[in-house]
């Protein structure tokens, strides 16, 4: 009976991690603020859990945009080639950040930071931000991938460190820098689209390695939670982009600000008051 339980949370926190991943909303603070209700046990085998199956919304953007982010494909010219290779030089120059102040803090964000009322504060910052970044009038000078500078790539990286804290949201922090930079929406995106890659790639090695050392191999029943809760962000992924995409052609981020306030509100109440 535990190990159906555990599928029948498994298969909501993969539609969660799916669905959330890559609306600027939070899918740490959405899975721990799950798992708070209806926890995943044992809790450091959720630690790793809430990471790895990241991996399936990574496999989402790598499946959707395999063309673009290919440097070696026969069908690219030259000129195409280099662009993604220059792309990815973007990336890379992006990820800096945040890779050096995670590896520094990853485990102070574990034991201090992965609070109820840390997120709640964070959805509510962060979602007040983005209705007042959408209020003021803001020139788009970036409207292609192309246009990124590596300037632009290193403070969008930076902003991407805010979404160390839990409830701050990776894509949203990463949006928000390419507004800042003078993004357009459509670009601000699909730059943190890619930006995630090789971020969540290495957070999730990094939580399997730790996980390893000071707990053990996993069981099979562990393994297969995993592998189940990979593929179900994978699928929901892919139909979550296209869904994002589809929205900022014709809309801004004031409704994803709005939703945080209202999801941050409603946890201090839940937790703290009621």
């Amino acid at each position: 009976m535990t190990f159906l339980m555990n599928i029948i949370k498994t298969i909501f926190l993969g539609i969660i991690q799916g669905i959330t991943e890559w609306l600027p909303i939070s899918s740490t603070g959405h899975l721990i603020l799950f798992a708070s209700i209806w926890p995943l046990e044992p809790a450091q085998f959720f630690e790793v859990f809430k990471v790895v199956i990241q991996f399936g919304s990574i496999l989402a953007v790598i499946v959707l945009y395999y063309q673009k982010l290919n440097p070696f494909d026969k069908k690219k010219t030259k000129l195409k080639k280099k662009r993604t290779l220059q792309l990815w030089s973007k990336v890379i120059v992006g990820v800096i950040p945040a890779a050096v102040i995670g590896l520094l803090l990853d485990n102070i964000i574990e034991s201090y930071l992965s609070q109820n009322f840390v997120i709640a504060v964070a959805l509510i910052t962060y979602g007040i931000i983005f209705i007042l970044i959408e209020k003021q009038p803001r020139k788009e000078v970036i409207h292609t991938l192309e246009q990124v500078d590596y300037v632009s790539a290193l403070k969008i990286g930076f902003f991407q460190c805010l979404a160390l804290i839990p409830g701050t949201s990776r894509s949203g922090a990463t949006i928000l820098g390419g507004l800042y930079c003078g993004c357009s929406r459509t670009v601000a995106s699909e730059f943190s689209f890619f930006l995630a890659i090789p971020v969540m790639f290495g957070a999730s090695l990094l939580k399997v390695v730790k996980y390893l050392m000071n707990v053990g191999l996993f069981s099979l029943s562990q393994l297969f939670i995993l592998i189940l809760g990979t593929l179900i962000a994978f699928i929901v992924s892919l139909y979550a982009i296209k869904a994002l995409l589809n929205y900022v052609k014709k809309n801004d981020f004031t409704l994803f600000g709005w939703y945080r306030i209202i999801l941050g509100i409603f946890v201090i109440l839940f937790f703290y008051v009621i």
